[in-house]
């Protein structure tokens, strides 16, 4: 399967899929990229989706080994006459590009090799994975059913060939071998698999982290070739599994610790995510310890991923779960000092109309409203006017925010919110906290479902901006 054209042909598609991503533009899961078929570990796929319309391209490639033990069949009457040497290419490569439809499926390609039909010919996969459970923003279990299918390699001689769990053409791997071994039925591959993602130890040393694991039964190339000594040294079952840590850098940096079971083989990898881009080293067959084929060998990979969503022609950033905050209670900063005059008579206290103001967080502060439009605060009934900046009312609010003042999208729950309407008012009892958008709280209706289709931001005491999903933002970036 020497055929240099096809590291060219994998290499020039890879670049396509990189600047095809970058046209379009929402935020990364914390999972991996797998070596080919859609997100997930390194070769296990796990229970998460990417989100809806966003895109994720990935170019991955492994050194193979010298392979002196292969099983030889004999090229014209497919027959298995021995074991001995096999010519092997000493670099494989493939492309995929997935999907996410709805924030429940995702589907997508990849690109095995591209060769004429004396070197196996040229090689598709197809995949596709529908979430059935998705656990919450703050982390839970996610139930996920898949599928893959893999062209098997089209050789001149036109026995049942099929394609392996490496992804490369290799005429030893047939559909049977004259009844002396069960069939070998690799090309469709359906599985189920559940997914734990939760916030990870919490610890000085450590910055904020995400833990998943997965477990999943599958056929097909979770589970065929257990039989023949040169393809494993293990009976899959059809059993898989996986686990990955992140760990949050940096804003939108994410470093990836990721190890797999995928029936026949313990991969190791670590995966830096910047800005959207991935790039991942990783070792494959951990568990062999002698070289008796390709198959079972350690073989070192790499891979390079972009994932990027709809919205702004952005890169994805990457977002670990969602941190949810105890509820606190901030009092007002203490009046500045005053000067006492005494007098005789004291002045009647100025008069108004009792009020409620709806802070930040989310508690009521009762003030008077005079008839001149001035607001009156503690016993005394001062001025806000006149104690400015002293009076500081508790909360975080979006005013003087660059992100608000330029009419940005924000991003919740993997869904965009645009400016709708004018500012206005709200009650602090019709309202509840669900979230917050760089340090600024959000805020749902207390009867609202999720997905919230109206999200409200504080932008000054009493004062909130609906944001609503489904609008295009009036400003921001083209």
């Amino acid at each position: 399967m020497k055929a240099r054209h096809s590291r060219w042909t994998a290499g020039l598609l890879s670049a396509a899929v990189m600047a095809l991503s970058a046209q379009v533009a929402s935020a990364q899961t914390t999972m991996p990229s797998t070596l080919r078929f859609g997100s997930g570990y390194l070769d296990v796929p796990s229970a998460s989706v990417l989100p809806h319309l966003a895109i994720q391209g990935t170019y991955s490639g492994w050194f193979a080994n010298d392979t002196p033990n292969l099983l030889e069949v004999d090229p014209t009457s497919g027959a298995v006459v021995g074991v001995g040497p096999m010519d092997q290419e000493d670099y494989y490569q493939d492309v995929a590009l997935a999907i996410g439809l709805f924030n429940r499926l995702e589907v997508g390609a990849t690109l095995q090799q591209t060769n004429d039909e004396a070197n196996g010919g040229t090689m598709f996969g197809y995949f596709g994975r529908l979430a059935l459970l998705k656990p919450a923003a703050t982390g839970g279990l996610g139930l996920a059913a898949g599928v893959r299918y893999m062209d098997a390699p089209d050789y001149p001689q036109g026995l049942d060939y099929q394609p392996n769990r490496l992804g490369f053409a290799d005429f030893t791997v047939r559909g049977d071998y004259d009844g002396s071994i069960d069939n070998f039925d690799s090309e469709l591959t359906v599985y189920g698999v559940g997914t734990i993602n939760v916030p990870g130890p919490e610890a000085s040393f450590l910055p904020d982290n995400d833990v998943t694991f997965s477990l999943g039964y599958g056929n097909g190339l979770f589970k065929e070739g257990g039989e023949f000594d040169w393809y494993a040294n293990t009976d899959s079952d059809g059993w898989f599994s996986g686990a990955s840590w992140a760990l949050g850098l940096a804003d939108n940096t994410l470093l990836h610790l990721v190890g797999e079971w995928n029936g026949f083989d313990i991969n190791t990898g670590v995966q830096l995510d910047v800005k959207g881009v991935r790039v991942g080293a990783h070792v494959l067959g951990l568990n062999h310890g002698s070289n008796v084929s390709v198959f079972r060998s350690r073989k070192l990979g790499f891979l390079v991923s972009t994932n990027v969503c709809p919205g702004g022609g952005l890169l994805c950033g990457n977002q670990l779960l969602e941190r949810v905050a105890p509820d606190t209670v901030q009092l007002p900063a203490p009046a500045p000092d005053t000067v006492v005059v005494t007098r005789e008579v004291e002045p009647e206290l100025p008069t108004g109309s009792p009020s409620n103001i709806c802070l930040a967080t989310g508690q009521n502060v009762q003030v008077l409203l005079t008839a001149q439009g001035d607001t009156l605060v503690g016993p005394a009934r001062v001025s806000i006017e006149t104690l400015r900046p002293g009076v500081v009312f508790a909360g975080t609010y979006a005013d003087s925010r660059g992100w608000f003042e330029n009419d940005e999208s924000v991003m919740f729950e993997e869904n965009s919110y645009d400016k709708s309407g004018n500012e206005t008012q709200m009650a602090c009892n019709q309202i509840m906290r669900v979230g917050e958008f760089q340090g600024v709280p959000l805020f749902s209706m207390r009867n609202a479902e999720r997905p919230f289709e109206m999200l409200y931001v504080p932008v000054r005491p009493g004062i909130w901006q609906p944001y609503e999903t489904g609008l295009q933002g009036t400003r921001g970036d083209f």
